[in-house]
């Protein structure tokens, strides 16, 4: 079940000039009657990392993308909450664990909120999905068009017939949609060619995942990058965003599971995640592989604050 709220990561600098709120003073822990706002959502989890391989400490995420969040300058109009947090107990607890996330977000969109989920590993997006698609279940809604916006290094297609964990879920959601009768729509920008193998690439072609490089986030080719964003996102009726931290270069994020040689900076990615905030179909995100361990001066944190906040200006 999910943890008690703490809100003890929620403390800061206060101004004294009217008008000077921070995320400190202005969130406030969920409760059964508050209204409609962003809600905050931990996945303490990092078991889909180790069975990936990686580097082990994403279940402290949450709280470090917390304290990093809390000094920011407060400029939304509508309210956020803490929603608290989803624990992992263990390598054999990751599975339940997803399904009890899945439910807290289904129940968080039931009630008016949007949610964002803190991680926790990138074996968070199959529960995210999972909870979006139960919410779209109770609603009636018949074959809906969700597409899936993953701001990634890595496609996170391998084959979840022999393991599960942080490299798979794009695979388990194109597997869950096929027997759901709905489209798979995927979006995977930021890929490092070098951190992906061809069969991975073979697979997303047979997905008909649209797949933009590192490498070619140039100034010269952003805007047709914004324009394929655009036209993905006009076929779809529902997004979910799903930001891993390892797409931005090593010296923005060195606190992941997989720093990346070449990245996609802060800069061109805010541009991306600002088109799909204003596009009126966002109904939740999440944050991954941030990992407090291998932080350095809290930069990784730091980075994942700053897009939530421009995640959530109103």
């Amino acid at each position: 079940m999910a943890n008690a709220i703490d809100m003890s990561a929620w403390a800061g600098r206060e101004d004294p000039e009217a008008d000077s709120l921070r995320w400190h003073q202005a969130i406030q822990p969920l409760m059964p009657d508050s209204p409609p706002g962003v809600a905050l959502l931990g996945f303490a989890c990092d078991a889909g990392v180790a069975r990936n391989k990686g580097r082990i400490g994403a279940a402290k995420g949450p709280r470090a993308l917390r304290r990093a969040l809390a000094p920011l300058a407060w400029h939304r109009q509508a309210p956020a909450y803490d929603a608290g947090d989803v624990t992992c107990h263990g390598d054999t607890d990751m599975e339940a664990a997803q399904a009890r996330l899945a439910e807290r977000l289904a129940a968080l969109m039931a009630s008016g909120q949007r949610p964002i989920a803190l991680g926790g590993g990138h074996e968070i997006a199959f529960a995210s999905w999972s909870g979006l698609a139960r919410h779209l279940d109770a609603s009636g809604e018949d074959k809906p068009r969700v597409g899936i916006i993953n701001l990634d290094a890595h496609l996170d297609l391998r084959d979840p017939a022999h393991v599960r964990s942080s490299g798979t879920p794009f695979a388990q959601i194109a597997e869950a949609c096929e027997a759901r009768g709905w489209p798979f729509r995927y979006a995977c920008l930021g890929v490092s060619r070098a951190a992906n193998t061809r069969a991975l690439f073979n697979r997303a072609r047979e997905l008909g995942v649209l797949v933009r490089e590192d490498r070619d986030f140039q100034p010269t080719r952003l805007e047709a990058i914004q324009r394929d964003l655009e036209r993905f996102m006009a076929r779809c009726d529902h997004l979910y965003l799903t930001i891993d931290l390892d797409v931005l270069p090593a010296a923005e994020a060195p606190g992941v599971s997989a720093p990346a040689a070449r990245g996609v900076t802060l800069a061109q990615l805010e541009p991306l995640i600002e088109a799909v905030r204003d596009s009126g179909k966002l109904r939740l995100a999440d944050l991954a592989e941030l990992n407090p361990d291998h932080d350095i001066d809290q930069r990784t944190a730091r980075s994942a604050a700053r897009l939530i906040h421009q995640l959530t200006l109103d």
